[in-house]
């Protein structure tokens, strides 16, 4: 099932009982977000603020912070394991559905311009107190276009509010944007942008996912939700945007000017300081009548972004895998609680002396494990790798450090990760385990697992009730 909106995906929430509205009044500065963070740490329902100090509009938070979230986000029952859903992702990105046109949409039901752009007529959260303003761009899609190709990128990437009509962007070296950015500079051009806040949930966790540069994630999107998106033209710039949305922002970010950016609480759980970053210079605002804004706490796992970056993580090194007709791939998961980001846990099931270490090095040699893993650990297929307690029996269990572990030099790392080397803040170290039984013990010398008995299981079941009444 593909949501129209991201009302119907509240929607959906709610009648699953996935969903709270907070009808008390609460400010927008850091309280907003204290409530979302206490809330989440109990493992907590997505909540719709109703009553926002100071503004009409409500805030939306907390919405893909569990498990159930996610699964109901792809249109699964809630009752689908982390592992399942990513195998969905999978399976469905293997088609690509690109967007189709429509003339107009819900998101251009109010257009301001000029003198009546004001981004802070949202209820836009002071997220954590030393952040070094308010962040409108937490679950936000910037939409750009590769100025020699055509191609549209849409990517997720943190905007702090400077003031009305402009915003940071975090632009990290070496991504889509910033790549696109550098192209427009060359040109001695202004890069035109647009900002989707609201939209389809599934167009949020694509445009958070590092899909392969030249590529579309539109036409993805499509084939996550298995129907295309709805885009229209947007108002003051040549690109599409999701007709859908709750609030659209247009305008540019100019090569030759800068500004600091920050400090925000990252997804670390630390804050990552300020530094001179592009300035995006909103000219037109169109939204929804009462638009709902969309954002998320970040900080100490685990929120919406750790969420959100362990499916589409794990799915992309997923299909990575595959695509290298790697055999054995049971399940994949890039654990929300390490910020769905820093490690990956693969478990397979071997077929060949040396397979475990070839699953291994090909997780930080391939696209979408390269930036930043650090920790890679391999573990056999009766192991579900986002079950930590079972990963962790499997490093005590199976690992012996002499002969299972790998230390790789001077990798591609993120410029959010707090453990760099003071000195050196452009290359990660990388760790590999291989927590596997050694593919050629023989069955006689394999340690046994122990097991109850089935029949004994079954029989136990059947008169549950019998030994614990109700």
């Amino acid at each position: 099932m593909a949501y129209k909106d991201l009302r119907e995906f509240i929607a959906k929430l709610e009648q699953e009982g996935e969903l709270k509205r907070v009808k008390a009044k609460v400010d927008w500065e850091q309280e907003l977000c204290a409530v979302a963070k206490l809330s989440e740490e109990q493992r907590g329902p997505a909540l719709l603020f109703e009553n926002i100090k100071d503004y009409s509009s409500p805030v939306l938070t907390s919405a893909f912070s569990t498990e159930k979230a996610l699964a109901l986000a792809l249109g699964l029952p809630k009752e689908t394991s982390l592992v399942e859903t990513t195998r969905t992702w999978v399976k469905r990105s293997q088609t690509k559905i690109p967007p189709v046109w429509v003339e107009t949409g819900p998101c251009k039901e109010n257009i301001d311009r000029g003198d009546k752009v004001n981004i802070l007529k949202f209820p836009v959260p002071q997220w954590y107190e030393g952040d070094g303003g308010r962040y409108i761009g937490t679950t936000c899609c910037i939409i750009t276009k590769d100025p020699d190709t055509g191609v549209v990128n849409v990517g997720t990437h943190r905007m702090m509010v400077h003031d009305e009509k402009s915003t940071g962007i975090w632009m990290i070296p070496g991504k889509h944007i910033e790549l696109m950015f550098k192209k427009y500079a060359a040109r001695g051009e202004r890069m035109p942008i647009a900002v989707a806040l609201g939209a389809d949930p599934v167009m949020f966790a694509c445009s958070s996912a590092p899909f392969p540069y030249g590529e579309s994630e539109y036409d993805y999107m499509g084939g996550i939700r298995g129907e295309p998106m709805q885009v229209t033209r947007g108002t003051t710039v040549d690109l599409p945007v999701p007709a859908t949305a709750e609030i659209i922002l247009e305008g540019y970010a100019d090569p030759t000017e800068s500004k600091h950016e920050g400090p925000y609480g990252e997804y670390s759980g630390h804050y990552q300081a300020a530094y001179p970053k592009p300035v995006f210079h909103v000219e037109c605002v169109t939204h929804r009548n009462n638009p709902i804004f969309w954002g998320c706490t970040t900080g100490m796992p685990i929120t919406d972004t750790h969420m959100i970056q362990s499916l589409n993580r794990s799915a992309l090194l997923w299909s990575d895998l595959e695509r290298m007709s790697i055999p054995g791939i049971v399940g994949v998961c890039c654990s929300p609680e390490t910020g769905g980001y820093f490690t990956a846990v693969v478990s397979i099931k071997q077929m060949y002396l040396g397979h475990a270490r070839q699953v291994a090095t090909a997780c930080v040699s391939v696209a979408s494990g390269n930036y930043s893993t650090k920790l890679v650990v391999i573990v056999d297929d009766d192991i579900d790798p986002s079950d930590l307690g079972r990963v962790w029996w499997a490093i005590g269990m199976r690992w012996q450090p002499d002969r299972g572990t790998d230390m790789l030099q001077r990798g591609r790392c993120s410029p959010i990760d707090p453990s760099l080397h003071m000195g050196d803040k452009n290359y990660t170290s990388r760790m590999l385990i291989d927590a596997t039984i050694p593919y050629e013990w023989e069955e006689k010398d394999r340690p046994q697992i122990i097991k109850l008995a089935a029949p004994v299981v079954k029989k136990v079941k059947e008169r549950w009730e019998e030994f614990f009444p109700k």
